[in-house]
């Protein structure tokens, strides 16, 4: 298919493997671990180069615009990949404060093991990274928005002083996901996805995804190929067919977020409301700016007299989970999920409280949404 085809001709098209042999539409299941080789490519479920596992790497790159990508079994386990193919003893990581709860662990705990440095910027629109580069840095790391308070970092300004300094640039892009900011137009390097949110989009598929230059992801491959953090087949094509409606689901996803942020943002019992497509977010004008859409992620902060558990417990169809991005609506505490082992002193330091909570808003009805919400504050009111 053309490279300017639409977005949604793209989820459906683009890297499906079609065979001769069946004429099928979709890309045939090959569940096999064993292949011949004397004639033909060596091929191996852990060398991530099976027709399913390709299939899902090359759709993804053609909607972030990246020349082809791997995936994983999981999004942490792209995340330690790619972080321990190009950090070693004596580098240097300069990465922004407010990040993903198991980045935090894997970066604090286990790139600390083998003597990389980390230099923490704090996540503010006008921050200078100037000041944390030296002679020793070799990553610049970034996710935007961020989890769990929506931070925005300008993208585009970032990338801009690692092409200076020659340094790699590296986002996770899963709360925005491919529909609503596409990173490598604005000049990053690895685009990462943990593809178990958004991508898969159904609460049932697990799987991590990077992508970019060819270059850069065959650096990537002999590591991940020794840590193992492969997807089977039957996963794959899972995930393969969950993309092909990425589109659909996000236009609703993010209709519905920017109205339920909206709401809350007026609530009697609501303290802040934390998503960028509010105009009194701090990061609202540079979001404009880098994002088709703000996502559909909306985080809040429930007034004192609302417990945040209690309130969680008394919700009816809105499901308390560690997850997010399916269909269905899912709400977490942070500091009991996401955040957990992070430290209370830190937690503080990001800005999230016991009373946040960080809601995935589905493609219900809003009025469904909204009168659950309701109705669980109602009941702690009485």
């Amino acid at each position: 298919m053309k490279n300017n085809s639409g977005f949604n001709s793209k989820c459906v098209h683009a890297g499906t493997a079609m065979q001769k042999e069946t004429n099928a539409a979709n890309t045939p299941i090959v569940a096999s671990t064993a292949f011949r080789y004397l004639d033909t490519q060596m091929q191996y479920p852990r060398m991530f180069n099976l027709v399913n596992q390709m299939a899902v790497a090359n759709k993804i790159a053609a909607i972030e615009y990246a020349e082809t990508g791997l995936i994983f079994s999981s999004g942490m386990g792209v995340i330690s990949a790619v972080l321990m193919t190009f950090l070693k003893p004596g580098d240097e990581l300069v990465i922004q404060s407010n990040i993903y709860g198991g980045t935090y662990m894997f970066i604090h705990g286990e790139l600390n093991k083998i003597g990389v440095t980390l230099k923490v910027f704090p996540t503010e629109i006008d921050v200078n990274i100037e000041d944390y580069i030296t002679p020793k840095t070799k990553m610049v790391y970034i996710e935007t928005p961020a989890n769990p308070l929506l931070d925005i970092v300008d993208i585009e300004k970032i990338t801009s002083v690692c092409k200076a300094h020659n340094l790699l640039s590296v986002i996770d892009n899963t709360f925005a996901s491919p529909y609503c900011q596409n990173p490598i137009n604005l000049g990053v390097d690895l685009v990462m996805h943990s593809g178990t949110k958004y991508l898969a989009g159904h609460s049932d598929v697990m799987f991590g995804a990077v992508v970019g230059t060819h270059e850069l992801i065959e650096k990537i491959r002999p590591t991940a190929m020794a840590y193992g953090s492969v997807l089977d087949a039957k996963a794959a094509s899972d995930a393969e067919k969950s993309i092909k409606t990425l589109g659909l689901r996000m236009k609703k996803h993010t209709e519905n977020a920017q109205e339920i942020a909206e709401i809350l943002s007026k609530h009697p019992k609501v303290n802040k409301v934390f998503y960028p497509g509010l105009p009194n977010h701090k990061g609202h004008d540079v979001a404009k700016k880098q994002m088709r859409a703000y996502g559909a992620i909306v985080s809040f902060e429930l007034h004192d007299s609302v417990n945040a558990v209690d309130f969680q417990k008394n919700l009816e169809f809105i499901m308390p989970s560690v997850s997010l991005g399916g269909v269905e609506s899912l709400i977490t505490s942070p500091f009991l999920t996401s955040h957990k082992f992070v430290s209370p002193e830190d937690r503080q330091k990001m800005g999230i409280s016991n009373q946040m909570l960080r809601l995935s808003v589905g493609i219900e009805e809003v009025e469904d949404i909204m009168f659950d919400i309701n109705q669980a504050i109602e009941k702690l009111s009485k």
